[in-house]
C-alpha cells in the first residue's frame, strides 16, 4: 500500500476542523439520526484508541433569545444521551447559570442552560498517528508527493508521482486506487484520472478564530445564533479560546482558502451575543480556515448539507478499480475506513476480519483512566522539566513521550518549550520537514513562537534534513 500526499499530512481540511469528536447535536433537527447515532457510537471507541490526543469535554448550552425552545433542547439532549450507547461519558444535566461558574462569563440574561458531553481531538496529530500506524503495518507514506496522472493500462492503473522535494518523477502500478483527496476529490477524478467532468462534492468553508482566554474554567460553550447556526467557544492550548465555525459555500481553490473579514465579524458578533465582555477583531491572535468536501445532496443551505460519507466504486479487478470517497466527518473516519475496506475487498479479495475497534494508535497504549499515571511516570523520567511541558508532551505523544524525555532534558530549546529531541522525533518518525509542519500541525506552538525563533528552527530543520539525505 502506498499513500501519496501532495503536501504535508493534515495540511488541508484535516487540521482546520473545530477539533471535536462529537455526534453533531444540531444535525438532529435535520433528522440525520443515523449519522448522529453512528458518530455517537464512535466517540468512546476513538477515545479508547487514542486517549492521549482524545479526551472528554463538557459543553454548556445556555438558553437565550436565539435558542430553540427549552422542550426541544431537552428532547434533543435526551436523544443525544441515549442514541449512541453512551457508557463512560457523563450524561446531560440542567444548569442554573446564576450560581454555576459557567454562568460567570455570560451576560446576566443567561440564567438557565444544559451541560452535556462530547470529546476533543488533536485533529492533525490524529492524521499523523494513523499514518504512523499504517507505516508500521507496511504502508509507504510519501508526503510532498503529488499524483500527476492516473492511467488504466492492461487492467491496472499506472500512477505518475512527482516528489516536490527532489523533483523526481516515477511511476507505480496499482490494481486499485482510493481517491480520498477531500476538497480535491473531483479534481482527481476530472483532471488527473481524465473522467468526464462531474460534480460530486459541495465545498463549504469553515473558519475559526483564536483569542486570549475568555474565562477560567475548563468547560466549552455551544451558542445558538439568530440565523439558526451554532458556534463553539472552547478552551484552547491553556491560554486561549477557540471560536468557530462559519459555514458557507466556497468556489475557489481549496489551497487558497482564507478566513475573510466578514467571517471574523460574524464570529465576534455571535460570541458577543453571549459573553459579558464583547469579543472584538483586535483580540484575535490567530485565524484559520478550511474547506469541507460534503457530498452534494442538493440542499439549498450549506449548513443543511449532509455530513454523511458516500463511497463510490468504479471498475473491477480486470480493468483497475477506483474507489472515490465523498463527504464524511472526522468523528466517523474509522467507521468509514472499515466500510471502504469492504468495498476494496470486493475487488482484491478478503484480507481478514475488521480489527480497528479495540486497537490503539501510537502512544495510546494506556487506559482512558490512565493519563494521570502516565504523567507521574514521565515526571519521574525527567524531573528537571516543568510539569506544564511534560503534560504537553504526554498529550501529544502519550507513552511515546518517553523516547523524547529519555535523556532527562529537551536538548536545545528553539522557542516556547520546543526542544531539539522533540524536533528530531518529529523529523524521524512523523515526516515533519518545515516549521509549519511542527509549529502548526504536529503542535500549535506557533501561537507562542516569535518570527526570529521560527527562523532558527527552520535553519536547524534544513541542516538535519540535508544531513539525513546525505
Amino acid at each position: 500500500m502506498l499513500l501519496a500526499e501532495k503536501n504535508d499530512l493534515a495540511s488541508g481540511t484535516s487540521s482546520a476542523s473545530t477539533k471535536l469528536i462529537h455526534g453533531g447535536l444540531r444535525y438532529l433537527e435535520f433528522y440525520a439520526f443515523s449519522l448522529v447515532r453512528e458518530a455517537l457510537k464512535e466517540r468512546e471507541i476513538l477515545w479508547a484508541m487514542a486517549p492521549h490526543i482524545i479526551w472528554p469535554l463538557r459543553f454548556v448550552l445556555p438558553e437565550g433569545a436565539a435558542s430553540r425552545p427549552a422542550w426541544l433542547l431537552r428532547l434533543g439532549l435526551f436523544l443525544y444521551d441515549h442514541l449512541g450507547g453512551r457508557k463512560r461519558l457523563p450524561p446531560t444535566r440542567k444548569l442554573d447559570l446564576r450560581t454555576d461558574a459557567a454562568g460567570k462569563p455570560l451576560k446576566p440574561a443567561m440564567t438557565r442552560g444544559f451541560e452535556y458531553s462530547d470529546c476533543w481531538v488533536m485533529d492533525a496529530r490524529l492524521v499523523a498517528l494513523n499514518a504512523r500506524d499504517a507505516a508500521a503495518r507496511g504502508a509507504q507514506i510519501c508526503t510532498r508527493t503529488e499524483v500527476t496522472s492516473l492511467e488504466r493500462r492492461g487492467g491496472v492503473f499506472v500512477v505518475t508521482l512527482r516528489d516536490h522535494g527532489s523533483g523526481e518523477v516515477r511511476q507505480v502500478g496499482a490494481r486499485l486506487i482510493v481517491n480520498a483527496a477531500g476538497p480535491w476529490v473531483d479534481h482527481v477524478l476530472n483532471r488527473i484520472a481524465g473522467e468526464p467532468p462531474r460534480r460530486h462534492v459541495r465545498l463549504v468553508q469553515g473558519s475559526h478564530i483564536v483569542v486570549r482566554k475568555l474565562y477560567d474554567h475548563d468547560r466549552c460553550y455551544i451558542f445558538q445564533n439568530r440565523d439558526g447556526r451554532v458556534i463553539f467557544a472552547i478552551p484552547y492550548e491553556n491560554d486561549f479560546t477557540l471560536i468557530g465555525t462559519t459555514d458557507h459555500d466556497y468556489r475557489g481553490d481549496p489551497a487558497d482558502v482564507r478566513a475573510g473579514d466578514d467571517e471574523l465579524d460574524y464570529l465576534c458578533a455571535a460570541a458577543s451575543e453571549y459573553f459579558r465582555e464583547a469579543v472584538t477583531r483586535e483580540e484575535i491572535v490567530w485565524r484559520y480556515s478550511g474547506v469541507r468536501a460534503l457530498y452534494d445532496d442538493g440542499e439549498t443551505k450549506a449548513q443543511e448539507t449532509t455530513r454523511e460519507y458516500v463511497l463510490n466504486l468504479e471498475g473491477d479487478a480486470a480493468s483497475g478499480a477506483l474507489l472515490n470517497v465523498f463527504g464524511g466527518k472526522i468523528t466517523t473516519y474509522r467507521h468509514m475506513a472499515e466500510a471502504a475496506l469492504k468495498k476494496i475487498e470486493s475487488v482484491l479479495g478478503q484480507r481478514g476480519p475488521a480489527w480497528t475497534k479495540g486497537a490503539t494508535l501510537p502512544g495510546g497504549d494506556f487506559s482512558v483512566d490512565g493519563f494521570d499515571s502516565l504523567l507521574i511516570s514521565l515526571r519521574a523520567l525527567a524531573p528537571k522539566i516543568s510539569a506544564t511541558t511534560v503534560r504537553r508532551l504526554a498529550r501529544a505523544y502519550g507513552t511515546e513521550a518517553r523516547a523524547i524525555l529519555s535523556k532527562g532534558d529537551l536538548g536545545r530549546i528553539f522557542g516556547a518549550d520546543l526542544g531539539e529531541r522533540e524536533v528530531d522525533f518529529l523529523v524521524q518518525k512523523e515526516w515533519a520537514r518545515t516549521t509549519d509542519d511542527i509549529l502548526w500541525r504536529r503542535s500549535k506552538l506557533g501561537l507562542r513562537f516569535t518570527a526570529e525563533e521560527a527562523v532558527g528552527l527552520a535553519r536547524y530543520l534544513d541542516a538535519v534534513i540535508v544531513a539525513g539525505s546525505s
